[in-house]
């Protein structure tokens, strides 16, 4: 056995091997030691290899899913080895026989499909990165011409057969797998000494796979695409650039290694263009805590909050619309339309949602069907989400002519591949599966009575053995008129008739001498047996076996039908994905009071009284009111004055193209103190883009959104220490990256740049980046900052706006309105917000003091000025120190005072001096 052990690990030398021993999974060797460590369990010895004890530690077949999930969260890859033959057949070799194994599957981060491993709202992309050419090529000609360096990428979540690829812009790999979110990518090995791309790929949260050249090879990876869908080309399914073909062909290959001999049900590959969603960088994702927040919880981010999904197909499908969300402003209406309509149609609203509640997860168990991992609960979930499907298809279709509106074009799509799906084969799945299904094939009890007879007769052999016993015994009795008569059974004779020795002669004397045959004679029995006995035992000892074989050839029937429904069954399930999604927005809408934007391709950004989704929701559930806020970027646009007004828009959405000058939006400057809001407004403009070129509504008044292809931002405080970088560093880094990067159509938000440094560097690195945003740019943003000096910019730049968000200043303290209206701030309030974090008394005093004197004129002055004026190092007198009495103004005047020097006239002026030191003091 260890032979064959060491024969298999051989061949998977980058895997854990799960080497299978009955009911155990078994680990040896290094593997054992590594996987006892990982998932604390005990590490034990059996047996000796070249006269060392052999380190042994092994999990339970049943509870395995568990053990993986943990093996794989932490960065290692399983190949799973099974029996595939019985001990039986083993020993028809030889008594010493080893039971034949193979590795069936290898487990890997993005190939994984039990519901166990799955995160039922997220889906599992594995991703494969392909470059053609150089680098040094691409820099010389600018990315044109033949041999430069061309990079793609293509996805694949092999729970649900998602198949998608498209070109990488150069140098934007980090902002496309920011998009995927895969859980594993593959890389060309040649491309890992790239440090561009190996630092793009291990900022990503997947783990990276080196991959042999061969995977990408460009020559062979059509014919690969083409045996994998079974067509001669691949041109039926769009126009693909070498690069996206080799990645494509990559993915499907790796697949096809894990996966060994079984093919999952993989839809054809779609090309997504570069510029058909909003670009946003992974920092800015981050920073917009689109699906995690910066501690990283789910719980308080965009996709947490908004989500009203019902189904699992829902939620993934809104997780990806939130994480793309689209550039062309025709589809995006589309999707506004569908929510528009079950927002407008509260009853059917209501009346869908429950209906897709009793809607499983149709793909993942499909998958899990064709990979033959997946049981009788995976066809109950194809049959009640046929059922489902259908049942809204009706639903629609029953809608009197007269009642609610024509459905738009994305629902009537639905509602039409809802209507496809196939009748027969939810019929023939409801009548074959029990209502009680076992999550095991090989456990049985899944198919209907009377579905089949034979699989009926030996259920009752089965279950009612001792009924057809007792039947039997009956009709001898009345055959043979001995009331006595038993039928019996044991381990030797197995069943067998039993009388008294009284009517043994009765049955000896039969008009047929061979229906009863003796067995044995007893003191005071004998016993018989008969033909139909014999036969009846041995069905009876066979029944449970013929009932499972029966019940799994079933269950083959039925996985094959399911099989040749695939189209239909995946064009459904997407089907339900769109209804989810468009009710969830429109729920949402209903609950928040969400207005449906309009998206069009003007430079429009006009927000009335908009609203942060997420602060929103924390704040209800205090029972606290959000305040809102205009933003007007658009042309023309300024900062409001006072109250809120309507922004006016255009109901008819224009394609997008070149703005002209005049066309241009506008900058916000905005000033105001710590803790006032300024964070959130502009967090909130940028969550209001994403929302409503995903297709939802927003939280505001009204809003106009022109198209944004770029949402860039610089907010918050982060170092990088392992690449050296430190907090200003990489703030410089995303500065530099949206200044090199942001067209006329992005959405820019910064915050506070240039603080990590030098008061005079920050300031004019800060004046010079407002200046290149107006000038160079000329796209739509917002800029948060507490250098006030920056407002004098609004007189030399034209579209440069002042804003700043109100306070109210009471009895020395700041309260915070949270309104932003037009206008510049004079002080930031600083101390206010650090008395409120709870600095020392004597610390906030002294600061009081510092500011007074830069306020005075002190900061016109060179450093070393201020700092003879300022004493901070000889001034720890002033400072509460425990066991330290501060020291009063008064007393150290008094302490100066030579009483005999004075005359009566300077005594009474220094007592007055000393007054005012001591209120000064209080």
């Amino acid at each position: 056995m260890m032979a064959q052990y060491i024969e298999i690990k051989a061949a998977n030398p980058d895997s854990l091997l799960f080497y299978r021993m009955g009911d155990f999974y078994e680990l040896f060797f290094d593997d054992a030691a590594t996987a006892s460590r990982a998932l604390g369990i005990t590490l034990t010895k059996r047996g000796k290899h070249l006269g060392a004890d052999i380190p042994m530690c092994g999990v339970p077949v049943h509870a395995a899913d568990d053990y993986l999930q943990r093996l794989i969260a932490a960065g290692f890859r399983v190949a799973v080895c099974e029996q595939t033959e019985n001990p039986a057949a083993a020993r028809k070799r030889g008594a010493k026989a080893v039971v034949r194994r193979e590795v069936t599957r290898l487990v890997t981060p993005g190939t994984i499909t039990e519901d166990s491993l799955l995160d039922e709202g997220r889906n599992s992309f594995l991703a494969a990165y392909c470059a053609i050419g150089n680098r040094a090529s691409d820099s010389r000609t600018g990315g044109q011409g033949p041999g430069t360096y061309r990079e793609a990428i293509a996805w694949i979540d092999i729970s649900t057969g998602e198949f998608r690829t498209g070109p990488v812009p150069t140098g934007g790999l980090g902002t496309v797998l920011a998009q995927i979110d895969p859980r594993e990518i593959l890389v060309p090995e040649r491309l890992w000494a790239d440090a561009a791309v190996r630092g793009a790929i291990t900022d990503c949260n997947g783990s990276e796979t080196l991959l042999a050249g061969s995977f990408f090879d460009s020559v062979t990876a059509s014919d690969r695409l083409c045996s994998q869908f079974d067509v001669a080309t691949m041109d039926s399914f769009g126009a693909f650039s070498r690069a996206e073909l080799a990645a494509a062909a990559a993915v499907v290959s790796y697949v096809e290694k894990t996966q060994i001999a079984a093919r999952p049900p993989i839809s054809p590959p779609k090309r997504d263009q570069a510029n058909q969603v909003l670009t946003i960088d992974p920092a800015t994702r981050g920073n917009l805590e689109l699906f995690q927040t910066l501690s990283g919880s789910r719980a308080g981010s965009l996709v947490a909050t908004i989500d009203k999904t019902v189904t699992s197909a829902g939620r993934r499908l809104l997780a990806r619309q939130i994480a793309a969300p689209l550039c062309d402003p025709a589809p995006v209406n589309a999707r506004l339309d569908a929510v528009s309509h079950f927002h407008d149609n509260t009853p059917q609203r209501e009346k869908v949602r429950s209906s897709l509640k009793s809607a499983p997860d149709i793909m993942r168990a499909m998958s899990r069907l064709a990979l033959g991992r997946g049981g009788p609960r995976d066809l109950g979930a194809v049959r009640d989400g046929l059922a489902a499907g259908r049942e809204l298809a009706r639903q629609f279709c029953e809608q009197p002519a007269n009642g609610t509106a024509r459905l738009p074009e994305l629902l009537g799509e639905a509602v039409a591949a809802l209507q496809s799906l196939p009748g027969p084969l939810e019929e023939r799945l409801t009548a074959a599966l029990s209502d009680t299904l076992p999550v095991m094939r090989n456990d049985g009890g899944f198919v209907q009575r009377r579905y089949r007879n034979d699989l009926d007769e030996a259920c009752d052999l089965r279950d009612e053995s001792r009924k057809v016993v007792a039947s039997l015994q009956a009709a001898y009795a009345q055959k043979t008129g001995i009331k006595s008569l038993k039928i019996r059974h044991n381990n030797v004779l197995g069943y067998f008739v039993d009388v008294t020795a009284i009517h043994a002669e009765t049955l000896r004397a039969g008009d047929d001498e061979n229906f009863f045959i003796h067995r044995q004679t007893l003191a005071n029995a004998v016993r018989f047996n008969t033909t139909e006995l014999a036969e009846l035992e041995q069905k009876i000892a066979g029944a449970a076996d013929r009932a499972l074989r029966f019940e799994l050839a079933v269950f083959d029937e039925l996985c094959a039908d399911v099989a040749a429904a695939t189209a239909e069954i995946r064009a459904g399930a997407e089907a339900l994905a769109i209804l989810d999604v468009a009710a969830s927005h429109a729920e949402m809408a209903a609950q928040n009071a969400y207005v449906r934007p309009i998206v069009d391709g003007s430079m429009a950004l006009d927000i009335a009284a908009g609203r942060h989704p997420v602060v929103e929701a924390a704040l209800k559930q205090t029972a606290q009111a959000f305040v809102a806020n205009d933003c007007a970027l658009g042309p023309g646009g300024r900062p409001s004055a006072g109250e809120n007004e309507d922004q006016p828009g255009t109901d008819a959405a224009v394609s997008a193209k070149k703005p002209s000058r005049d066309q241009i939006g506008r900058i916000w400057l905005i000033t105001g103190p710590n803790m006032a809001g300024k964070s959130t407004f502009l967090r909130q403009a940028a969550l209001i883009v994403v929302l409503a070129q995903s297709g939802s509504f927003v939280p505001a008044a009204s809003a106009h959104i022109g198209i944004v292809d770029a949402l860039c931002s610089r907010v918050g405080a982060a170092d990088d220490l392992a690449r050296g970088r430190s907090t200003f560093m990489v703030e410089m880094v995303e500065t530099a990256a949206i200044l090199n990067q942001a067209s006329e159509r992005a959405l820019v938000i910064l915050d506070e740049i240039g603080r990590g440094t030098a008061t005079f560097d920050g300031l004019s690195i800060a004046w010079a980046t407002i200046e290149h945003l107006h000038d160079v740019n000329r796209c739509r943003a917002l800029f948060a900052t507490h250098y006030h000096e920056l407002t004098a910019l609004a007189a030399r730049l034209d579209r440069l706006d002042l804003a700043t968000v109100q306070v109210k200043e009471w009895d020395g303290d700041v309260v915070f309105l949270h309104r932003v209206v037009a206008g510049a701030a004079d002080r930031s309030y600083g101390i206010q917000v650090a008395r409120l974090a709870g600095l020392p008394d004597a610390v906030i005093a002294r600061a009081r003091g510092v500011l007074e004197k830069l306020e005075d004129g002190d900061r016109h002055r060179g450093p070393r000025d201020i700092a003879k004026d300022l004493p901070l190092f000889s001034a720890t007198v002033h400072y509460k120190i425990p066991d330290l009495p501060s020291v009063d103004p008064a007393l150290e005047a008094l302490d100066e005072l030579d009483p005999d020097a004075l005359s009566p006239r300077q005594a009474l002026d220094a007592l007055y001096t000393l007054k005012t030191a001591r209120k000064q003091k209080s």
